[in-house]
């Protein structure tokens, strides 16, 4: 259509200064009598723009004329730019579509935008996968106050309350940028030169410093977050818990444990009632979270998450015998 060639046209002024009708038209695959009469539809429209002759000619706007065709406002451009973790779009087949989008999203932005655009996709990322387990957030620090030492590239001053501990520590750290995990927000930051994790509704108190932050070099937040990540899931100790499902409540099961599962149930025999399957959990409290399936499910192995679950079966029926 025409008026998508006029806009690429104009875009390509706007983020390449000259291009010559030769470039153009093989770009927009037209010819070059085309471009030249797409040029001077942009002008007799208002656009300023005009041809050069010569070697060293081409088409191009006036210096300083820019357009916001996007409309989107300066937040607007950021929250599009905010990073997700790695493989989230390629497992729906857009890792390269989302790419290509957000070049042409920024080719298209007015340049005042640009650089807080580029700036967000640096230090805010998205991973919406859970951890094993979730603890419910406590009232923090106001994510405002994180943001600042981020996008301002300063160090930051915490106090900062670790799990089991009732007082808060002082720590001085560099920060690479804010991550959500499953709705829980995390600073991302180095303290003494070694990557780290904070919570960020455990940090009680955040004050930007005048100092500028001092990141490992060729470091960024996606590759730090991977780090931590890996670090975080591989360094929990997990139960690994034998059971016997029911197979008319299998699905059910299935459904609510989804996260637990080492691998798929075994086929049961035919006419069988009962099949058996793997589970992993965090720890060994966890395995009361199974008492939800009541006599749907037993537990094998090991001995003492059977004890636990027990134990979690015997405290709620006394509760209500009293």
């Amino acid at each position: 259509m025409k008026a998508d060639r006029l806009l690429s046209i104009m875009l390509l002024l706007q983020t390449r200064g000259r291009v010559t009708a030769v470039e153009l038209a093989d770009r927009l695959e037209v010819s070059v009598r085309t471009v030249y009469r797409d040029v001077e539809a942009l002008s007799t429209a208002g656009v300023p723009v005009w041809t050069e002759r010569g070697r060293n000619g081409g088409i191009r706007l006036l210096a300083g004329y820019r357009t916001d065709v996007t409309g989107l406002t300066n937040d607007e451009a950021r929250a599009l730019f905010v990073l997700t973790a790695d493989g989230t779009h390629d497992a729906l087949g857009l890792g390269g579509a989302i790419d290509s989008a957000l070049h042409k999203v920024m080719a298209a932005l007015p340049a005042p935008y640009r650089a807080d655009a580029e700036r967000t996709s640096e230090r805010i990322l998205v991973d919406p996968a859970r951890w094993r387990t979730v603890t419910p957030a406590a009232a923090g620090v106001e994510l405002a106050e994180l943001q600042q030492a981020v996008f301002t590239d300063r160090r930051l001053e915490l106090a900062y309350r670790h799990s089991g501990s009732a007082e808060p520590r002082g720590y001085t750290v560099d920060p690479y940028g804010l991550v959500s995990k499953a709705g829980a927000w995390y600073l991302v930051a180095d303290r003494d030169g070694e990557p780290q994790l904070f919570r960020a509704d455990r940090v009680r108190s955040a004050t930007t410093s005048a100092e500028p932050v001092r990141r490992r070099r060729g470091q960024g937040l996606s590759e730090v977050w991977s780090v931590l990540r890996e670090q975080v899931e591989r360094g929990s100790e997990e139960v690994l818990v034998r059971c016997l499902v029911r197979c008319a409540r299998l699905d059910m099961f299935l459904r609510f444990q989804s996260a637990n599962l080492l691998g798929p149930p075994e086929q049961p025999a035919p006419g069988a009632d009962w099949t058996a399957l793997d589970l992993g959990f965090p720890a060994l409290r966890a395995v009361r979270g199974l008492l939800v399936h009541g006599a749907d499910v037993e537990i094998l192995d090991p001995p003492e998450a059977r004890t636990e679950l027990a134990a979690a079966a015997a405290e709620v029926a006394a509760l209500y015998r009293g």
